[in-house]
């Protein structure tokens, strides 16, 4: 034991990340499992609670930085010092704070060494350590929960992700902010991937205030401990997107000025699945004018009986041979059972719809020809957005880059020569939401 002890001295003497991961890597399989609690030894310094008085840390950084790890072996440190410790475990259900901040690969049950195993009563949403130190947890859904329970500290995770329909994001935090009076020193850790809501946006101006600090980073820092093939498939799918940026490089996108969609608008109109089922289904298509650069966009979207349409699929592809696109097109016909696929007409007139109809004769196949330029037949289909009629099922991110460059009053500003994807939206949601349709008429006998 005193051999284990001069070792891990030595190492933590280490300040150099690289230096000290080299050091570690040359351990041999014991040494590193007697080793693997001792979290200063394994964590880079971005990982590490700041030092100093502070009282919020929030770490702002993309997806698979390592921030649920630094957020429970921060709270597994505070829990070891104090038995009277109390905390709060808040998430954006009780569902994720369960799965991920308790139960997690990186949660608090898999980072406790065996001989300081918390216990976990899901029934009373509470972690217990043996030293007496408690733990509850607390969805962000429901900000009144927070309303009366004292704490010395809490982890919130996602925050970005926390609902603010009618403030409750808001709610939560102010909530929780009001309960951390236990002990001399309250502190609060946020871990999220960055996003243009009001929490983070309120949070971020309050850095300069000195009682806030910022742990900002990218996916890539912890690329030694993640799969080299998503390390690939990230770079290569979202590499080159605004959307990458900000859930890989952990950079909190500003809006562009003028702009008819706002990274704000489309955050707040994201959900993971379609709460309600679809009664019509539109495939919008904006067909390349050639195969040596445009893009094919294809974008399913539907409509509920309640008026409200989703963003469903994005199955545009890249320079794409007429042959390709059509057939790419009748596959999402098929396998959206979709009643109509809306394709633009004006480049290459009868020969779209041939090109159509020979990859499925039997396509709802409807040409259209713009009279008007992109950005004004986008201008109603944005107002759709801002009344909040209009959901996207996930993330998209090429689409939604391109919607972000379309200017009011004309121009584009975003990626590639042409908003193809974002054109194909507009035709799918303008036949789905702003088509005419026919009102009854009283007729005079």
């Amino acid at each position: 034991m005193p051999e284990r002890n001069d070792l891990l001295r030595a190492l933590l003497k280490i300040k150099d990340d690289n230096e000290r991961f080299a050091e570690l890597a040359r351990l041999t399989k014991i040494e590193r499992e007697e080793l693997r609690y001792h979290w200063k030894l394994w964590a880079r310094r971005s990982q590490l609670a700041p030092e100093g008085d502070w009282h919020c840390w929030l770490v702002s950084a993309g997806r698979g930085f390592g921030k649920t790890r630094a957020g429970a072996e921060w709270v597994r440190d505070e829990a070891r010092r104090n038995p009277d410790m109390r905390i709060a475990l808040v998430g954006a259900s009780l569902a994720e704070a369960r799965s991920v901040m308790v139960e997690g690969e990186s949660g608090l049950l898999a980072v406790c060494p065996p001989e300081n195993m918390p216990v976990f009563e899901p029934s009373l949403r509470r972690v217990c350590w043996p030293n007496g130190a408690q733990a509850t947890l607390y969805s962000a859904g429901e900000p009144e929960s927070l309303r009366g329970p004292q704490h010395h500290i809490a982890w919130c995770d996602e925050i970005a992700k926390w609902d603010n329909a009618s403030e409750r994001a808001m709610r939560a935090w102010d909530n929780l902010m009001m309960g951390l009076r236990l002990g001399e020193t309250p502190r609060v850790v946020a871990t999220t991937t960055p996003r243009p809501v009001p929490l983070i946006r309120r949070l971020c101006s309050e850095e300069d205030a000195g009682q806030l600090i910022v742990t900002r980073g990218s996916s890539y820092e912890n690329g030694p401990n993640l799969p080299e093939r998503f390390i690939k498939t990230m770079r290569r799918k979202y590499g080159s997107t605004a959307l990458g940026r900000q859930e890989l490089d952990g950079v909190l996108l500003e809006d562009v000025e003028g702009a008819l969609w706002s990274r704000s608008m489309l955050e707040a109109c994201r959900e993971e699945l379609p709460v309600e089922a679809m009664t019509r289904i539109v495939i919008g298509v904006d067909p390349p004018v050639s195969a040596k650069g445009d893009e094919c966009g294809i974008v399913v979207c539907g409509v509920s009986e309640s008026g409200v349409a989703c963003v469903l699929a994005d199955c545009s592809l890249a320079r794409p041979s007429p042959e390709r696109w059509a057939r790419k097109v009748a596959e999402a016909a098929s396998a959206w059972n979709a009643d109509r696929v809306v394709a633009e007409a004006n480049q290459g007139g009868q020969m779209v719809g041939s090109v159509l109809r020979a990859a499925d004769v039997s396509l709802p196949l409807k040409l259209v020809h713009a009279s008007r330029g992109k950005v004004a037949r986008a201008e109603p289909v944005a107002a759709l957005y801002e009344a909040g009629r209009v959901r996207h099922a996930g993330m998209f991110a090429q689409l939604e880059d391109q919607l972000c460059g379309l200017m009011a009053g004309g121009g584009y500003e975003g990626p590639g020569r042409s908003p193809d994807r974002a054109d194909a939206l507009v035709w799918a949601l303008t036949e789905l939401m702003l088509g005419k349709t026919k009102r009854p008429r009283v007729r005079q006998v």
